[in-house]
């Protein structure tokens, strides 16, 4: 994983994706930046009755993605990003290997950032696109 700094990657690895959701879901990221995010998820075990990928496990791929880009953006300006809204539109069902979620940013500013994210499955069919909006905000106790 390439990120902005190693102190900043370390933050990244005690948070959603070691120990938390992402660990839990088996996301796995493979590049982040304050440009772009990518990583992936595997649909066995993130499945609805049906057998096809939960919808909301995408969301989990979706919000963790671009909370990362938000994360390492807020870094700059030493504070934290939290996610405030979400949307998803799923286009096609995924019932095996892994999908995978690349996180664009819309915008970039002192306050908010918001991401688009696209979520493919392995034959690089679209699956979902959500777009994430986080508030950056200053450290608690700080």
């Amino acid at each position: 994983m390439t990120t902005d700094s190693e102190a900043l990657r370390r933050m990244l690895d005690t948070g959603a994706l070691a120990g938390g959701l992402g660990e839990t879901m088996g996301i796995e990221v493979t590049e982040a930046s304050a440009e772009r995010v990518v990583g992936r998820m595997p649909v066995e075990g993130n499945v609805q009755p049906f057998g096809l990928l939960h919808g909301g496990a995408s969301c989990v791929l979706a919000e963790s993605l671009g909370s990362i880009g938000s994360t390492i953006h807020a870094h700059q300006f030493g504070r934290i990003a939290v996610g405030i809204e979400i949307n998803a539109t799923h286009h096609r069902s995924a019932t095996s290997g892994h999908v995978t979620g690349v996180a664009t940013p819309v915008h970039l500013g002192r306050t908010l950032a918001t991401w688009d994210i696209t979520i493919t499955d392995d034959r690089d069919r679209k699956v979902c696109t959500s777009r994430l909006t986080c508030m950056l905000r200053d450290v608690p106790g700080e």
